[in-house]
């Protein structure tokens, strides 16, 4: 008998902060307030879609019980802080912070409101072949990076 190793989805809530010189900070840094409830509204959005010089790079290095899981190659998105999106990441992750679930505990789960459109505000990246990742030109505010983690 083969043992499967699960896919994980691994969440971070990051800053993507500009700063005049040398490397971006990563620093918590707030969206402007977002008004309302956890309702989709696309002004919510607005903060993100102004260009900035905000930076997020990464390397996922996650090793449950001494097993390597990488993203190579996988999507990687980010996803600014919204109430709206914070509750979906409360439901899908059980987390606001950050999480490493197995797929399929997170594809179960089912946000109010799936049908709403945003992608039009999710930045997109791939890992490479070190699980290395970045996003740049970002709003400065909090953003959600998420992808896919594979075992090695």
């Amino acid at each position: 008998m083969v043992a499967r190793r699960a896919l994980f989805v691994v969440l971070l809530m990051l800053a993507g902060c500009a700063t005049t010189q040398g490397p971006t900070s990563m620093q918590s840094a707030a969206p402007p307030p977002a008004t309302g409830s956890a309702a989709f509204r696309a002004s919510d959005f607005a903060w993100s879609t102004a260009p900035g010089r905000g930076l997020i790079q990464g390397q996922l290095t996650y090793r449950p019980n001494g097993v390597g899981y990488s993203c190579a190659a996988a999507g990687v998105v980010a996803t600014p802080e919204t109430p709206w999106v914070r509750s979906r990441m409360q439901i899908l992750y059980n987390s606001v912070e950050g999480t490493a679930l197995p797929a399929d505990e997170v594809r179960r789960r089912t946000p109010p409101e799936r049908s709403q459109d945003y992608s039009a505000f999710v930045k997109r990246a791939t890992c490479d072949e070190l699980g290395r990742f970045s996003f740049s030109s970002l709003a400065d505010g909090t953003w959600y990076v998420i992808t896919v983690a594979r075992p090695v």
